[in-house]
């Protein structure tokens, strides 16, 4: 029994939401304002709306932009805090997509903005390459669209992108970030029976698990009409 209660390390089952989750892993001393509890989350990421948006873009697409303060719990069965920078008319659906992964206890790396000290790299801030390798969820970001010239739906603030290591973009030999493999079995994947894609699509956005020429997993937008 001892070492039933002394048993650290986090239990990964297959939920009822389609995905697979973590565990608390059983406590001998609980304590409500734990580092890690929903009371005391850890944090993951703590800017301004200001420094969010440091990263080049054009003034009429950074105005469009708010900061939203999230709950998730992370892969080590603890509860973060972290921020997405999305479109304002948005907000609302994250809010509730981040409320239905932490009662499902789907685990996020981590959500960070692209334009955090985390990703500054050589004068600049990385588009998009070091986010994903680091397995992190992020939202607004201007840029082209992989592969294309067009910008992005980042760029506008109607796009996401999920845990990129378990959920990577895929078309042909083309796997970004290099070296992921997606394996719906593996924890902080995203499968169409997820309830965090299933909500998703409920609030009218399309998944990019669901394409056809291609596979983008971690990849979720809404287009708005642009003003």
């Amino acid at each position: 029994m001892a070492k039933r209660y002394l048993f650290l390390f986090i239990v990964l089952t297959l939920g009822l939401s389609g995905c697979v989750t973590v565990q608390r892993p059983p406590v001998v001393r609980p304590e409500r304002f734990a580092r890690g509890t929903i009371e005391n989350p850890i944090v993951d990421s703590n800017i301004t709306l200001s420094e969010a948006l440091r990263k080049y873009a054009p003034e009429k697409f950074k105005a469009r932009q708010r900061m939203v303060e999230v709950l998730y719990y992370s892969f080590d069965g603890k509860v973060h805090k972290g921020q997405i920078v999305i479109e304002k008319r948005l907000v609302g659906d994250i809010q509730e997509v981040f409320r239905v992964a932490l009662d499902t206890r789907f685990p996020i790396k981590s959500v960070i903005p692209i334009s955090h000290d985390k990703f500054y790299r050589d004068g600049e801030f990385n588009s998009d390459g070091q986010s994903m390798l680091s397995n992190n969820t992020s939202a607004f970001n201007y840029r082209k669209a992989t592969g294309s010239k067009k910008l992005s739906m980042h760029s506008y603030g109607f796009a996401i992108d999920i845990n990129p290591v378990q959920n990577p973009y895929i078309k042909g030999k083309v796997i970004l970030p290099e070296g992921a493999v997606y394996d719906p079995s593996k924890p902080g994947a995203l499968t169409r029976n997820c309830a965090v894609v299933r909500t998703f699509k409920r609030l009218g956005w399309d998944w990019g698990g669901d394409w056809k020429s291609l596979k983008d997993y971690q990849h979720f937008e809404k287009v708005l009409r642009r003003h």
